[in-house]
């Protein structure tokens, strides 16, 4: 075998527009006018921000200008590049477009660590090849992907659901029987009587079935000796383990949260700050097609300040793809409604049907099965491989508490089911809106993951996609116009058509509204028209403290991160082999000072009732 001799490196180009055009194996003809413009903004400030955002529309190409500026900085400054999706069918999506569409080598990174393939594995660290990879690959106790120069965030708004996981304990009692029983009964006792009684019944009162608590912070901190003794025995043989092994050592910089179904443990905020991979990157990029304005990107990622790029000329204006949304229960009652759901589901063949729990998850798969003969498919599933649900000609595919993360493009899929307000997506969520009436908090994004979840089946500029709007909360927070005018234009506008379609409508004619929608026939071009003219005359508003709550945010990250990770646990391998608690053991400034900049914040808006403990303890 003849000795291989070294390569002359090859000159990057000296952006990358530049690179693009040397892309001889793409298949797209050239970069849209927005996404030249977004590169060349982010060209100009590169160098001047270790964290920078940019916001594009979904199925605008923002996937192509991510990999661009990722190979770009791979070859001009030979730096390692992880770029993070929420799943794994997400992984795989952009690596064949990487490869097949735009002719940038990567490599996907799923499964277990064990199983990576070891010349990918030589490529990542030698910086000769980007790293497409899930959230969860990086924010674990022990990452492959530990020294990143680079950091790309795709759907950074999804974020909350892997970020915040990694430092949280979720003991469930369904999952965690023992665990739960034991830490219940420490805690329990703490409650008032008639949260007692809670947690001894299963009654099947709205009220009841929704109710969190918060164990008041001096209480919690004078139980956690027999916590951390409690919890060393039931989760040492349990997946609970590796996140008690984050939070043990900084139960008084965390929260315990309480429901009859679940305990929660947690900080605030995630301290990202402590986790070396992500913290000592160079630089962290942020894309989403929703960024939202009141710092909420800060306190989901735990990093500040993050320099936003603006939207594109245009697209403040103008959307991707269209939605017909149809309201049944503007005119049907219940029975009516649910009715024309499983009409509607027959006449497009295959749909997605997004909930915001898992109680809700099994309600619905069990009215399907009962009405429908077709295949049901859950989260998992679909992000797995969404080619059974693709290939199936009757299929719905039934996801709890996710609003991002799964892409049906075209003819995947052309009708999606909205099934109640994505608020409360965990227990300190739900805290926050049903015991301290701190909605506010919450509102951006709540207002998210609507725009994300109506977006799941219109991927591209020509894609079109029914929504049926279900639920009393939802409704009714669509039907207020004042809610509405929070949405970009073109929902707006969309909104707007559908109310107006669907009041005083009978489900015959909604289906056959429906059936003009999917074949996309002349009357629908009539439509079609009348949605550009109301776009024309609609604006967006900023939510209520959006100013407020961002001016606010600085404060909120010091105190929750507290110090900085020790950089020896990042630069110095042999001292990660003990624990994991020698990187997180550094963070959490004191639990009472998060919560007394939660009260800052509410305060400052002077909308919110002027507690963030719980009512009892101020009456301490």
């Amino acid at each position: 075998m003849a000795f291989k001799l070294p390569e002359k490196r090859a000159v990057c180009p000296e952006d990358p527009e530049s690179l693009f055009r040397d892309l001889r194996k793409k298949t797209v003809p050239g970069l849209l006018s927005h996404q030249a413009d977004l590169l060349r903004s982010y060209l100009a400030i590169h160098t001047q921000h270790p964290d920078i955002a940019l916001q594009l529309p979904t199925g605008s190409g923002k996937t192509l200008v991510g990999l661009l500026i990722a190979e770009w900085r791979r070859r001009k400054y030979g730096e390692r590049v992880v770029y993070l999706c929420p799943t794994r069918q997400l992984v795989n999506q952009v690596a064949q477009q990487a490869s097949g569409k735009y002719g940038i080598d990567v490599h996907a990174f799923t499964g277990k660590r064990a199983n990576y393939d070891p010349k990918a594995s030589s490529d990542w660290l030698a910086a000769e090849a980007i790293a497409v990879t899930t959230y969860s690959s990086l924010f674990n106790t022990n990452p492959f992907f530990d020294e990143p120069n680079l950091i790309i965030l795709d759907d950074a708004h999804s974020a909350e659901n892997y970020i915040s996981a990694f430092w949280s304990l979720l003991i469930e009692r369904s999952n965690h029987p023992s665990a739960f029983s034991a830490l219940a009964g420490v805690v329990t006792p703490l409650l008032p009587p008639s949260d007692r009684s809670r947690m001894a019944t299963d009654s099947p009162d709205a009220t009841d079935q929704q109710w969190v608590e918060k164990i008041p912070t001096p209480v919690f901190q004078g139980i956690v000796p027999e916590i951390i003794s409690l919890l060393d025995e039931h989760t040492q043989n349990s997946n609970l383990r590796y996140s008690w092994s984050l939070l043990r050592d900084s139960l008084h910089a965390c929260h315990l949260y309480i429901s009859r179904r679940a305990i929660l443990i947690r900080p605030l905020i995630p301290p990202s700050d402590t986790h070396a991979p992500f913290a000592y990157a160079k630089q962290r990029l942020y894309m989403s097609a929703t960024l939202g304005a009141g710092g909420d990107l800060e306190r989901v990622t735990g990093r500040q300040p993050i320099h936003k790029i603006s939207v594109p000329a245009g697209w403040d204006k103008q959307g991707i793809g269209r939605r017909f949304f149809l309201f049944p229960k503007r005119s049907l009652g219940d029975i009516e409604t649910e009715q024309f759901a499983m009409d509607a589901i027959k006449l497009a063949g295959r749909a997605l049907y997004l909930v915001p729990d898992d109680r809700s998850a099994e309600k619905v798969k069990t009215a399907i099965t009962k009405a429908l003969s077709c295949a049901v498919f859950d989260a998992t599933q679909i992000e797995s491989s969404k080619t059974p649900f693709v290939q199936s000609t009757a299929a719905v595919a039934v996801v709890a508490n996710r609003y991002d993360g799964i892409d049906l493009i075209d003819d995947d899929c052309r009708l999606l089911l909205s099934d109640g307000l994505p608020g409360g997506a965990n227990l300190q969520e739900r805290f926050f809106v049903l015991r301290v009436t701190a909605q506010l908090l919450l509102d951006d994004r709540i207002l998210t993951r609507l725009v994300q979840g109506f977006g799941r089946c219109t991927r591209s500029p020509n894609d079109y996609a029914a929504v049926i709007v279900l639920g009393e909360n939802l409704n009714g927070y669509l039907f207020k116009k004042e809610r509405r005018e929070f949405f970009h234009p073109e929902i707006q506008a969309e909104l707007e058509f559908g109310l107006e379609q669907s009041k005083s409508a009978s489900a015959s004619e909604m289906l056959q509204d429906l059936q003009h929608f999917l074949t996309q026939n002349a009357d629908w071009d009539e439509a079609e028209k009348a949605i550009i003219a109301l776009r024309g005359a609609l604006t967006q508003h900023t939510l209520a403290a959006t100013q407020e709550l961002a001016n606010a945010v600085a404060n909120a990250l010091v105190v929750s991160s507290g110090r900085k990770a020790r950089t020896s646990c990042h630069k110095r391998p042999e001292m990660r082999s003990s624990s994991s608690r020698q990187v997180i053991g550094t963070w959490g400034a004191s639990v009472i000072s998060t919560e007394s900049w939660l009260f800052f914040c509410i305060r400052s808006v002077n909308s919110l009732p002027s507690i963030f403990f719980n009512p009892r303890d101020m009456r301490k």
